[in-house]
């Protein structure tokens, strides 16, 4: 299983989508903003084993926040929105109020919407992302993406009840094998975030996610069985959680 694939994005994104939906159980493919969600949804079809939703990365809210309007439109219809959140790089910060905006309104049409599923960008900006998400009761289920911030917002997040997205190239750094040692293991899935996620120079792929159940084996001191077996059961409470309110809205995946 993947929580969080940029499976559009890959250079044959044609093939990676057919070999994925042959060798994985459940993808999520989440886009970087509703015209790529509009588009992608054309050339990728959503089916029982690729979940596609709407999103507006933070990355790209400068170029992209004229398209706001279309991405609440879009959330009307999917119970799982991503990839959303805030980043406070360098890099972007100069856009933080910006992200801010976007961030706060996905959430609040969440509200509206009676909750949705959310795979959420939080780099170096953890404190400011749950301190909307709890400003925002009743906005749905966080789903927090390669998180690397420190151990206290991580025992923050623990407690409002996020689930954590955990891919092979976060654990190949020491931080984040501290953070996935302090994760809920009953709220941890794996992802890929391919292709920008990479191992030894390769973007991670689909099927590739689950060989993070190696890694945290030995980072929770369990089998590796028991770990994938856990992945998979947390997995599949997540996929019921995208998977059941689409049907009432007509998603059907």
């Amino acid at each position: 299983m993947d929580f969080h694939c940029h499976l559009d994005l890959y250079p044959d994104a044609r093939k990676v989508y057919v070999e994925a939906s042959d060798r994985v159980e459940f993808v999520w493919l989440v886009t970087t903003s509703p015209r790529a969600f509009a588009a992608t949804s054309k050339v990728l079809p959503a089916s029982e084993r690729i979940f596609i939703s709407p999103g507006l990365h933070p990355e790209v809210a400068d170029k992209k926040f004229g398209e706001l309007e279309m991405l609440l439109s879009q959330m009307e219809l999917y119970s799982g929105v991503g990839e959303v959140g805030l980043d406070g790089s360098s890099r972007y910060k100069q856009h933080f109020e910006l992200q801010k905006n976007i961030f706060q309104s996905v959430l609040q049409h969440s509200v509206n919407l009676g909750g949705r599923v959310l795979s959420i960008h939080s780099r170096s900006a953890a404190k400011e992302v749950l301190g909307l998400l709890e400003s925002h009761p009743g906005y749905g289920t966080a789903v927090l993406h390669w998180f690397t911030d420190s151990p206290s917002q991580l025992s923050r997040a623990k407690e409002m009840g996020c689930w954590f997205s955990v891919g092979p190239a976060m654990l190949t750094s020491a931080n984040g094998r501290k953070l996935a040692g302090q994760m809920p293991r009953d709220r941890v899935v794996s992802e890929s975030d391919g292709p920008f996620a990479k191992v030894r120079g390769a973007s991670v792929m689909p099927w590739e996610a689950a060989t993070v159940a190696v890694e945290l084996a030995e980072i929770w001191g369990l089998q590796v069985d028991a770990v994938g077996q856990l992945l998979r059961a947390n997995g599949l409470r997540l996929t019921r959680l995208l998977t059941d309110s689409s049907e009432v809205l007509g998603n059907g995946h």
